[in-house]
């Protein structure tokens, strides 16, 4: 017997095996796929979330700890959570806007740097900074008031697709027609592998090593990012008050060495890299805490809907796309794919249902530039500086600091940082 929560307050349910019926139906319970299946409720569309852990309560975070799970929210994400009645709802002391970024060549040499200011480029800030629960828990406040949202604690089984819809059949038993389905169920996807999307999917052979610090300097609302010698690139994002988050992308082999090391051996390591730097700059830093690694690929799904004939699924978030941090852009990306396709949902004409193909292949269209672009950069870039000849080596160093001198370059790479939807 699948377990459903309904979305009031003071009320769940349990239903038996049986077929149900929805509009839509959302697979993943990450922020992607609990704010596409909440956006998708407020447009009126009867909507079945479905994921093995959404009856796990993710607590809103509290005191001077911070979790590992820390991101970068565009103004796209803004303006998008602000369309759901989220934004305003969040714990804002627990947001950090970014006004500067940043960005260090491998040389240590004083011109070889990029630095985005909001205030040149006439926008209140860059992005902020925030924790992964502060979203999630305020998604799910919102989602247990919304009428047309059900929540469902399981998980598919398998998928049948025809002209009239999709079938899921669920682990627990019972299954449930949807006109449209959903997939935001992650990198490794089932559901893009039951429909038989390929992928084109590439590892970058290294693991992001995360943790949270204390500084003694003010991080001054300052994102810095330190390319390496040998490819590593550690990024340090600001937090409230004098709290840094850490992203360093690295070798496998020296990531499991990283989570080993004490707090004076990580302050060795800190001064011993990028000529000193990272200290000089932020001061002393003091782990806040538990390192964690995980590691870093590129993928890309051939097509963002299936099945190629009658499609009538969608894939949103890392089953459609995955890329390397250092941009810190993709949860962005993924957000940004919701809100196209609420915004194609919404303003659809009376006459389509929300699997119409003509609805589903407009969405896929307007996602593959922004997500082709976005991933050959990073891709680019990530490569570029992981190269060891003196040539390369001279080659990125020179480009950052020619860029630098381009108000109009700066301004177009601020533009693609701060992404643009659309909800009028």
């Amino acid at each position: 017997m699948s377990e459903a929560h309904q979305n009031k307050p003071s009320k769940s349910s349990t239903h038996s095996a049986k077929k149900r019926s929805a509009d839509v139906v959302v697979i993943g319970g990450g922020i992607v796929g609990k704010a596409c299946a909440l956006g998708l409720a407020q447009i009126g569309l009867q909507t079945l979330e479905i994921a093995p852990d959404l009856e796990q309560a993710i607590t809103s975070p509290q005191g001077s700890e911070w979790g590992q799970r820390i991101y970068a929210f565009s103004p796209s994400t803004q303006k998008l959570l602000s369309h759901l009645q989220i934004w305003d709802a969040l714990d804002h002391t627990r947001m950090q806007a970014v006004r500067d970024m940043r960005i260090f060549g491998d040389r240590g040499e004083l011109q070889d740097q990029l630095h985005l200011s909001a205030f040149e480029a006439g926008t209140p800030q860059l992005a902020w900074i925030g924790e992964s629960n502060l979203i999630e828990h305020t998604l799910d406040q919102a989602s247990r008031f919304q009428n047309k949202l059900e929540r469902i604690n399981d998980a598919v089984d398998r998928i049948d697709v025809d002209a009239d819809g999709s079938t899921l059949h669920l682990k627990t038993g019972g299954s449930i027609h949807a006109q449209l389905v959903i997939a935001a169920d992650g990198a490794n996807s089932p559901i893009r592998a039951s429909l038989g999307i390929t992928t084109s999917e590439e590892s970058y052979s290294q693991s992001a090593v995360v943790a949270n610090w204390t500084c003694t300097y003010p991080h001054l609302e300052t994102a810095y990012q330190w390319f390496l010698p040998g490819g590593d690139i550690v990024a340090m994002l600001p937090l409230p008050g004098k709290q840094i988050s850490m992203v360093w992308s690295t070798s496998p082999e020296h990531a499991a060495d990283l989570l080993k090391l004490n707090q004076a051996q990580w302050q060795e390591r800190f001064s011993s890299i990028a000529k000193g730097a990272i200290l000089k700059q932020l001061g002393d830093l003091t782990l806040n805490s538990t390192p964690a690694a995980f590691p870093l690929r590129k993928i890309r799904a051939e097509r963002f809907i299936g099945p190629e004939s009658t499609p009538k699924v969608v894939l949103i978030g890392d089953a459609a796309h995955v890329m390397h941090p250092l941009a810190g852009q993709g949860l962005n990306l993924g957000l940004r794919d919701v809100a196209v396709l609420l915004n194609i949902l919404g303003k659809r004409e009376s006459f389509r249902l929300p699997s119409d193909t003509v609805l589903l292949r407009r969405y896929e269209r307007q996602r593959q530039g922004d997500t082709s672009a976005l991933l050959w950069v990073t891709d680019k870039l990530m490569k570029l500086f992981s190269a060891s000849s003196n040539t390369e080596r001279h080659l990125r160093n020179w480009g950052l600091g020619l860029v630098n001198k381009s108000h109009f370059i700066k301004q177009r790479l601020i533009e693609r940082a701060l992404g643009e939807i659309d909800f009028d």
